[in-house]
């Protein structure tokens, strides 16, 4: 305990040397005034400096740029990070899911060349699974890739690519073999974001931001060396990445109870107070006792972590929670604004439209990382041991399956 303590301090001092606190008194802030490439500059000085302290992948392995820490150290200091104003969120996926899949499939020339400048920021990489006709079912996808030479020639489309539109390299999984069953004729690879024939359209959200896009690929070439894991194999190198993936997601985001109680203790009702409302109350208690569950059970999957375990599927019920109560918290803040709750500008609405945010984007946070519907059939068939759904494609070869698109 008082390892982890001291770990938290020293974190803490580093942060306060570094960066600006954030005033306890004002909400999480919402969409920022500042334009996406004066964002990205700001995030990447900052990640720099992170890494630079060691701070930027605490569970790494040193051989990569980690400090060899504890899943709870890692923990510990971004609980600490929080309660400062410091810019994030273009390297999330890169790290969280795209380079960890590479330390553990690439080869050491690889990981040496790629992973140093992905933890500096000073290289952004994404995640191409999802296709119009392969979302949650990422193993129907038909983005082909077929072998010529040294070389694999890729042709097909992804979508829903978060930041792709900015990122230098990404992890894709292809389709090599249609006769095999769709879980079983898959191939990995990574590849340039650059290289010819990919074309990245940013998808305009209703929040008026693009950060996702669709990606095509036309005759995209790309060396059998950057194939990840054997030919056929690449479901198997996928589960390593969508594991991280449902762990990052279900770990929850954006405005959460603390920033509805502050409006609340701010926001006047006909009644008076709308801290004092009954109903009010109700539902912080509510959302108090979801956020304490979410919390806790958060812990538990770091608990297994610390003693070396891989996530589970357990994992999955933190963002079976979290993403109807994004949606509903942030519903309900609206309604306590009244006539204010329709204004969508961050100079407008209370809380630099925080709450407006959320709410337009928590419909693609119960999409992201495994709809609710997916996640439901993992924790009833790998948690609580019920019958499995009926799967009547799972030996089917791929090309057989109505609407496969191959002949």
């Amino acid at each position: 305990k008082k390892k982890k303590k001291n770990f938290g301090a020293g974190g803490r001092a580093w942060l306060e040397a570094n960066a600006k606190p954030k005033d306890p008194n004002k909400a999480r802030a919402g969409r920022s005034n500042k334009a996406e490439a004066d964002r990205l500059a700001s995030a990447r000085v900052w990640q720099a400096k992170k890494a630079e302290a060691g701070l930027a992948a605490i569970t790494w392995p040193t051989e990569f740029g980690g400090l060899g820490g504890t899943p709870i150290q890692s923990v510990i200091y971004s609980q600490e990070e929080s309660n400062f104003e410091v810019p994030g969120g273009f390297f999330d996926i890169g790290l969280g899911m795209c380079i960890p899949t590479m330390m553990a499939w690439a080869t050491k020339e690889q990981n040496e060349r790629f992973v140093k400048p992905a933890l500096y920021g000073e290289e952004i990489w994404c995640q191409l699974f999802s296709e119009p006709s392969a979302g949650s079912d990422v193993a129907g996808l038909r983005t082909k890739a077929e072998r010529d030479g040294d070389d694999w020639v890729i042709n097909g489309q992804k979508v829903w690519t978060s930041g792709a539109h900015y990122c230098d390299y990404g992890i894709i999984v292809t389709r090599s073999d249609p006769t095999a069953p769709k879980h079983k004729g898959l191939t990995f690879f990574f590849l340039d974001m650059k290289s010819p024939g990919i074309e990245v359209r940013p998808i305009k959200q209703i929040s008026g931001e693009a950060n996702f896009n669709e990606v095509f690929f036309t005759d995209v070439r790309v060396p059998d060396s950057q194939r990840l894991g054997d030919v056929g194999e690449g479901w198997k190198v996928a589960l390593t990445t969508l594991m991280n993936e449902r762990l990052a997601i279900g770990q929850g985001s954006g405005v959460d109870y603390t920033e509805l109680l502050k409006l609340a203790r701010q926001t006047e009702l006909e009644t008076g107070p709308a801290i004092k409302d009954a109903n009010v109350r109700e539902h912080l208690a509510d959302w108090y006792v979801e956020t304490q569950g979410l919390k806790y059970t958060k812990f538990r999957t770091l608990t297994a972590l610390s003693k070396g375990e891989t996530p589970g599927p357990e994992s999955s019920i933190g963002k079976i929670v979290s993403g109807p109560k994004m949606q509903d918290l942030a519903s309900f803040a609206m309604d306590l604004q009244g006539q204010g709750g329709i204004l969508q500008g961050d100079q407008d609405a209370e809380m630099n439209a925080a709450f407006q945010n959320q709410w337009m984007w928590g419909a693609g946070y119960r999409i992201a990382g495994g709809t609710d519907e997916i996640l439901r059939n993992i924790v009833s068939e790998q948690v609580l041991g019920l019958p499995q759904d009926i799967r009547v494609d799972k030996k089917v070869p791929f090309n057989e399956l109505p609407g496969s698109g191959r002949k």
